[in-house]
């Protein structure tokens, strides 16, 4: 593979942005990191290849890891998807799935419910009430959502959406950041 291909994967540009954002030199970020300013430079401008230690190296800079900062620097091409039905209780859904993120767009009756959602994994929950209004059990709690509202809550807890009044909602899996 040539430099011009591996370019196209990665654009260390990112580190431009990072910098500036942080309102650091080149020089700053060498002193900081131990790579030298030439280095910085050229990375910023894809003009040569990062070694894994420069890139833990910078990083730091940055508090970020080295997978991190990799990431940032992966040519970033968009993810089209396109949506499928999906329904639970009364609710009648569009649904968008990723990796890290499953997206509905709802639409119920007033007086329908969703007395089981399915089983979560150790996700969030955000709802997003856009029109009407729709109330949310919990175990311990109850709440009244109108539109403009939203609520965010642990998603393996039980909970119950029931459509107050017709209603269009958006609701968002979010998972939790790894913790071990």
């Amino acid at each position: 593979m040539n430099a011009l291909q591996d370019h196209k994967m990665f654009d260390f540009g990112v580190l431009r942005e990072l910098r500036k954002r942080e309102d650091l030199t080149i020089e700053d970020v060498s002193s900081r990191s131990g790579v030298s300013a030439a280095v910085i430079s050229k990375l910023e401008r894809n003009q040569t290849r990062a070694e894994l230690e420069t890139l833990f190296r910078l990083s730091r800079v940055f508090g970020l890891n080295a997978a991190d900062l990799l990431n940032l620097a992966e040519s970033q091409t968009s993810h089209r998807t396109g949506s499928d039905d999906y329904e639970s209780g009364a609710f009648e859904f569009q649904r968008i799935v990723y990796a890290n993120i499953t997206c509905f767009h709802g639409r119920a009756k007033k007086g329908a419910t969703i007395s089981r959602p399915e089983i979560h994994q150790d996700d969030y929950e955000l709802c997003w009430v856009l029109g009407g209004s729709v109330r949310i059990r919990l175990p311990h709690e109850q709440h009244d959502l109108g539109a403009g509202e939203a609520i965010q809550f642990d998603a393996i807890l039980e909970h119950t959406y029931e459509a107050t009044q017709d209603c269009e909602l958006i609701i968002v899996h979010l998972p939790k950041p790894k913790r071990f």
